[in-house]
């Protein structure tokens, strides 16, 4: 994927936007693993709060706080289901003038999809449970497995 993604934005001004907290394991590897310069970024969203079921109603906890007018973005996710955090995290940052915005995740959990979404890079299809470890969590415990683990509740 890394060797698509430093291909795909070699000539480009690339900001890696990842959300907190899943997605930074993800962001490390890859990032490490690109052979193009990039500048990162942070923001925060929730929609699950202590359950295994989402609220579906994505609200923004840390927005961007770098400059991204007319640059490329690259949103870096661990896990997308339903779309609906995904959905709302490209309108959000469409607002602040980036050139592009394109989505990477590490897992698409794409059965429970609720909204069309475009992926532009994935690294596995996933079917049905709940998901823990590399960064992905159940009530903030999990997230340093170093495998993904499917979490029986």
């Amino acid at each position: 994927m890394a060797t698509r993604i430093s291909h795909d934005y070699r000539n480009g001004d690339l900001v890696l936007i990842a959300v907190l907290k899943g997605a930074f394991i993800f962001l490390a590897d890859l990032m490490r693993a690109l052979t193009i310069p990039v500048c990162i970024d942070f923001v925060q969203l929730s929609s699950y709060g202590t359950g295994i079921d989402s609220s579906e109603k994505p609200f923004l906890k840390k927005g961007v706080d770098a400059d991204i007018r007319s640059k490329d973005v690259l949103i870096i996710e661990d896990i997308v289901d339903t779309g609906l955090t995904m959905a709302f995290l490209i309108d959000y940052i469409g607002t602040l003038g980036p050139r592009t915005i394109k989505t990477c995740a590490f897992l698409d959990k794409w059965e429970r999809r609720k909204v069309e979404i475009r992926l532009d890079y994935v690294c596995q299809k996933v079917e049905s449970g709940f998901l823990v470890g590399y960064g992905l969590d159940y009530d903030e415990s999990y997230r340093a497995l170093p495998e993904i683990y499917r979490l029986t509740v």
